[in-house]
């Protein structure tokens, strides 16, 4: 008689240890990317730092206006090069930290649907006569769970690689008109010579 109650207090016990371990999991695959993020933003303070150093020497050191007009037209393109570098490399920080957030996610829900089949297999053998009816309510009602999580995973990869898409669309439709602006102005440095 006490079987039921206690086969729901070991689910309950299981699935609240399968939780605190999915939280624990996404908060590691949290730090690894906060981590890779502050790599990437020291690293690109340390080097437009160390550019704008030497870019403002060459600067004061001009002969005329000329020379000037010809340095700083000649830093558009590396200052969009590194730009666009960024991007990317931000772009790939954020969509490898969704990855492993949507492969730990799904494999948790994996597991606990199994755990809550076996559990609801396990109550049905000990269902009294005529809850056959109920029993298979349930089954049904998670079988149709499991379907809208898999069509909702399947979504949401796809809005995923759309957005990828586009940050990489945004990024080169960048590129291309950082060195246009670059070709102009060094134009223009070159005519005003």
């Amino acid at each position: 008689m006490f079987a039921i109650p206690e086969q729901f207090s070991n689910a309950t016990k299981a699935n609240l240890e399968s939780q605190f371990a999915l939280f624990s999991s996404l908060t590691a695959k949290t730090f690894e990317s906060v981590e890779k993020l502050v790599e990437l933003n020291i690293s690109t303070a340390r080097a437009s730092l160390e550019e704008s150093s030497n870019v403002t020497r060459k600067l004061l050191s001009a002969k005329d206006p000329q020379e000037f007009f010809s340095v700083a037209a000649s830093q558009a393109q590396p200052s969009a090069e590194k730009a666009t570098s960024y991007s990317r490399q931000l772009a790939s920080i954020a969509s490898g930290a969704g990855a492993e957030f949507s492969k730990v996610a799904e494999g948790q829900i994996v597991e606990t649907n199994r755990k809550v089949i076996a559990l609801v297999d396990e109550v049905s053998k000990n269902a009294p006569a005529g809850s056959e009816t109920f029993v298979a309510a349930v089954k049904t009602a998670i079988s149709n769970a499991n379907a809208g999580y898999e069509q909702f995973s399947k979504t949401s990869k796809q809005a995923a690689e759309t957005i990828e898409t586009n940050v990489t669309a945004a990024v080169n439709q960048f590129s291309a008109t950082a060195r246009k602006a670059t070709a102009a102005a060094t134009g223009t440095a070159t005519a005003a010579a």
